[in-house]
């Protein structure tokens, strides 16, 4: 068996208190992402710190649905051992949780501020798949959501540095890097998106091609995971929502279009619309 040692996931331990890389690379990427959207609300002429005022909200409900979805679909084991619902140190928040958590979360911050949600969306797009190319870093560092076994080769073949590979050689077997093609297909989007939202489309357009992009880079990845919540012995449930989501956005584009509910376009000129 080789002796390839990983990347120690904790990255400092002060006195009881442990740090770990995973929670540092989640931080960067909510960090990253607010600086991002705060400098567009000033091109828009939104109030400097409404995005700091919503993650104050966001953050904290996006974790607890992220965790709440994940326990729900893993209820056979949580009903049997019920303390380690509240166990999130220990693994186990779904993004797709904390993406309904933040979503409900922005709807009744834009209705109380007396701004249009969808204009906050639009703003916010870019910077949530960039936040998630980043995150999956940290998973990456945990040596968590991996593909099927793979040879050494197959991973050389790609041109992975070696410190990647390494990483992926997991309890005397190798694993798709499913963390990385997420990233990447994360990043080509966030540039995607950035691209979008400078040809003005209609208002909520934006977030809407998130999702749809999102959605169709997440539902092949998670065909390689072994990890997947599963929703039959065949159905993974990430798929079957990836599909959903993009079936309602592509949808909601074309609807909101007709109906006239999107005739105003992301330009910097217009305010609450």
């Amino acid at each position: 068996m080789e002796n390839i040692q990983p990347l120690n996931r904790v990255a400092l331990e002060i006195g009881p208190f442990t740090i770990y890389w995973y929670g540092i690379i989640i931080g960067i990427g909510i960090t990253l992402g607010w600086l991002l959207a705060t400098r567009e609300t000033k091109k828009l002429g939104l109030p400097k710190d409404i995005f700091s005022d919503l993650l104050l909200w966001a953050i904290p409900t996006a974790i607890v649905s992220a965790r709440i979805y994940y326990v729900l679909f893993k209820w056979d084991y949580y009903s049997q051992n019920p303390r380690e619902i509240v166990a999130i140190w220990e693994g186990g928040i779904a993004i797709h949780g904390a993406l309904i958590g933040a979503v409900i979360t922005a709807i009744v911050f834009a209705k109380k501020k007396g701004v249009s949600f969808w204009q906050l969306a639009d703003v916010a797009a870019p910077s949530i798949i960039l936040g998630q190319a980043i995150g999956r870093w940290g998973n990456f560092m945990n040596q968590e959501a991996h593909g099927t076994e793979v040879t050494r080769t197959f991973l050389e073949n790609l041109s992975l540095p070696d410190f990647i590979i390494n990483q992926m050689f997991i309890n005397g077997s190798y694993y798709h890097p499913t963390f990385l093609y997420e990233s990447i297909w994360n990043i080509v989007g966030f540039f995607i998106l950035v691209i979008i939202r400078k040809l003005h489309p209609r208002i909520g357009e934006v977030f809407l091609s998130y999702v749809v992009w999102y959605s169709l880079g997440r539902f092949f990845v998670e065909g390689l995971r072994t990890d997947s919540l599963m929703l039959t012995d065949s159905l993974r449930i990430a798929q079957v929502v990836s599909l959903v989501l993009i079936i309602v956005a592509a949808f909601a584009i074309w609807f909101r279009r007709r109906k006239g509910y999107a005739k105003y376009q992301y330009i910097y000129t217009y305010k609450n619309k």
